[in-house]
């Protein structure tokens, strides 16, 4: 499943790098392109989007629909 995730409050790439390990820890086969200049996270899981979701804001960030 190829998801598409709008990350609002994600400032910069340490950002990005606590996003990629949450959603790892979750599926560590998943792939994980976080750009905090747009604030989209694209992720390839087999994992579903309320798991990955969970995931983000469990690392403290907020996803915005």
């Amino acid at each position: 499943m190829n998801l598409q995730l709008t990350v609002p409050n994600m400032a910069c790439s340490a950002c990005s790098e606590t996003i990629t390990q949450a959603v790892k820890a979750i599926d560590s086969t998943a792939t994980i392109v976080a750009d905090p200049k747009t604030k989209l996270v694209t992720v390839e899981t087999q994992q579903s989007k309320t798991a990955v979701k969970a995931a983000i804001v469990a690392a403290g960030y907020t996803v915005a629909e």
